[in-house]
């Protein structure tokens, strides 16, 4: 599936200004993928000190590089707004907008032990991610030009963050406000599972460069294992029911590795990170509640296996950076 980007005339302007223009929302993905990193680490070890002063240092670099992406990208909207404007309006990028919210929730979960950062990151990030559900459904009931074609894993981006809010929103004492987004969350990821599944299966496969969105399949019952358990206090059937949907996603993905590992480097390679991120730190949640030792081992494969896909991750995106192969139109 090409991206297609609006003609924009850039006579006088510099090569960073002309980058900037074409700055894709997409990038926002690589600081949920490093922000779970940061989170994985600090739960698999949190005896070791190493440990810890690893998941400090790539949460920095992650807060770092949002500020960073979130400066850059309001610019782009200030000066460029009919690029923006032709991303709101595309069927695959207008489901990454939310991705600015979940990285507000995300950061907000890493920066706990510092509660009013953390607090205002979960406040913005609730706020962002509630109005922009509301603009992205809105979009899908209101459209006239999405066909079967344009779905795919993606489109679970925007309910993913409806289910990352109860993480600290419980941590904060906001209950019942966190069961409104784990219900609108849940809900709308059964029912795009659907439509989703129906596309996989009946139609065309999904562009080679948008394969590795697969892997958003993991994200929300992993993320909604984590979020359950905090809602309810400890773990029962409906926890299990959603973790081991989200092991078996794994299992499955597993068992067409070949597949995934064929596909060059892409932007949308980033999506291998977070939903990974998000199954290992329900696999660490699963882990302290059923006291199983074999899930804590598990825990820390996956983490291990995460930290070798997102090193691998970064590496590609600076050597795709130094070769002018970002910010490019398409």
């Amino acid at each position: 599936m090409t991206e297609p980007s609006e003609t924009i005339s850039h006579e006088g302007i510099s090569p960073m200004k002309k980058r900037v223009a074409y700055l894709p929302i997409t990038l926002f993905s690589i600081v949920m993928g490093l922000a779970g990193l940061a989170i994985a680490w600090e739960k698999s070890f949190q005896e070791s000190q190493l440990a810890h002063g690893i998941s400090l240092s790539i949460g920095i670099f992650a807060t770092a590089l949002f500020i960073i992406l979130l400066g850059a990208y309001g610019w782009k909207t200030l000066r460029h707004t009919h690029e923006v404007r032709a991303e709101l309006h595309h069927p695959m990028r207008l489901n990454f907008f939310p991705t600015i919210s979940v990285n507000m929730l995300l950061l907000s979960v890493f920066w706990q032990s510092i509660p009013v950062l953390a607090m205002t990151l979960w406040s913005a990030g609730m706020l962002l991610q509630l109005a922009l559900t509301l603009y992205v459904m809105s979009s899908w009931l209101n459209h006239s030009h999405f066909t079967i074609e344009h779905v795919n894993p993606g489109w679970f981006i925007p309910v993913v963050g409806n289910i990352v809010v109860p993480i600290n929103g419980i941590y904060f004492g906001y209950e019942e406000l966190s069961w409104f987004f784990f219900s609108v969350g849940l809900l709308f990821w059964l029912v795009l599972l659907t439509i989703v599944m129906h596309r996989l299966l009946f139609h065309d496969q999904l562009a080679f460069r948008l394969t590795p969105t697969y892997f958003i399949l993991l994200a929300p019952p992993s993320i909604g294992f984590i979020s359950y358990t905090g809602l309810i206090g400890g773990l029962d059937n409906g926890a299990r029911l959603l973790y081991y949907c989200a092991l078996f996603w794994a299992m499955l993905l597993g068992c067409n590795a070949m597949r995934f590992w064929r596909v060059p480097f892409f932007i949308s390679s980033w999506a291998f990170s977070f939903p990974l991120a998000a199954l290992s730190i329900a696999t660490i949640k699963m882990a302290e509640l059923s006291q199983q030792p074999c899930l804590t081992w598990l825990a820390r494969l996956l983490v291990i296996l995460l930290s070798v896909i997102v090193s691998w991750l970064v590496l590609r995106t600076v050597q795709a950076a130094r070769q002018g192969k970002i910010c490019t139109p398409e």
